[in-house]
């Protein structure tokens, strides 16, 4: 009986590392695609002057390149959470913190590039001289120091934790944001701040939006204009959702875990972590990507440079394989 139940926990133990095993490859698998587009978008926003001097190109870069770092540092924490590797306090507050300064970013910088088309199709005459490239690189810069003022505020908020009384700084926990809210004031002062952070930029781009409707119905507004700036508008607020979900992840999580077992628990979080962590951090790429003519053209141009890349780069590493064998 002994021996039966032995072997039992070992089927058991053997499938959940196999699912674990496989779970996590395809999500690193499908980070690096997203990684990968979203790289090829930033190098093409960088590679022609049309981007580098035109604002709205500037503020999607600004957008990308917070989206791709975030991204970036939330599968690195999920592969520490993976391969069980735990981190001290420091090291974990400091991912920690660039994460949520990162996702602080992108609301903002919504709220930015509706401001830009608002200002477009309701004062075109003034567009060129109120959206400049300096005045731009003004407001990117504000909008980084706005969130890195919080992020100095977070960690002022830390230092009040008894870190003296610890044993240790080595964690026990894995590193993740849940685990650096270590005292009540924390976890307020974050809900608080994320709470009016989306409801502000949510007031403002819908604001922008009903702006934009209001003067397309106008006899001297650029009717063609007009509706592209409200389709534009409107994927705004898709995107701007899409950040929201992000905010959810981890409520959704923590609810879910009193309902289903540990298995089915890791399951559930593999497919949260793609649908609301990675794939709204991949989508500002493909939904410019696609729609804007001029970014098509020259993305599709790098991304097939690159797979070809890829392909001779395998061609050869199987031919060298082939040799050596």
């Amino acid at each position: 009986m002994s021996n039966a139940t032995k072997s039992l926990t070992n089927t058991t133990v053997g499938r959940g590392l196999l699912e674990r095993v496989m779970f996590s490859t395809l999500t690193t698998a499908s980070c690096c695609v997203f990684l990968f587009i979203n790289l090829t978008m930033l190098f093409t926003l960088r590679s022609k002057p049309v981007f580098r001097e035109t604002s709205r190109y500037v503020l999607l870069f600004n957008l990308l390149f917070a989206d791709t770092t975030q991204m970036a540092l939330s599968q690195l924490l999920y592969i520490l959470s993976v391969c069980k590797i735990t981190l001290t306090y420091p090291v974990c507050g400091l991912l920690v913190m660039l994460a949520n300064l990162t996702s602080e970013i992108s609301p903002l910088t919504l709220v930015l590039m509706s401001l830009e088309r608002y200002v477009a199709v309701c004062y075109p005459l003034r567009h060129a001289t109120i959206v400049t490239i300096r005045n731009t690189g003004l407001a990117v810069l504000l909008v980084w120091a706005f969130s890195s003022l919080n992020i100095l505020i977070r960690v002022v908020l830390l230092l009040d934790f008894p870190f003296s009384e610890l044993e240790s700084l080595q964690m026990k926990d894995f590193c993740n944001t849940l685990v650096m809210f270590l005292g009540t004031v924390s976890d307020f002062y974050d809900k608080a701040y994320t709470g009016f952070l989306f409801v502000s930029a949510g007031v403002a781009v819908t604001s922008s939006y009903i702006g934009v409707m209001v003067a397309a119905r106008s006899a001297s507004t650029d009717k063609a204009s007009a509706q592209k700036a409200r389709n534009t508008l409107l994927l705004h607020v898709v995107q701007l959702g899409l950040s929201l979900s992000s905010t959810i992840h981890n409520p959704m999580l923590i609810a879910v875990s009193r309902a289903v077992t540990r298995l089915v628990l890791v399951r559930i979080q593999n497919v949260l972590y793609v649908c609301f962590i990675l794939l709204p951090r991949c989508l500002s790429a493909l939904i410019y990507g696609l729609r804007d003519q001029t970014i098509r053209t020259v993305q599709v141009y790098y991304l097939c440079c690159g797979l070809t890349l890829l392909s001779q780069l395998r061609s050869q590493i199987h031919g060298t394989n082939s040799s050596v064998s």
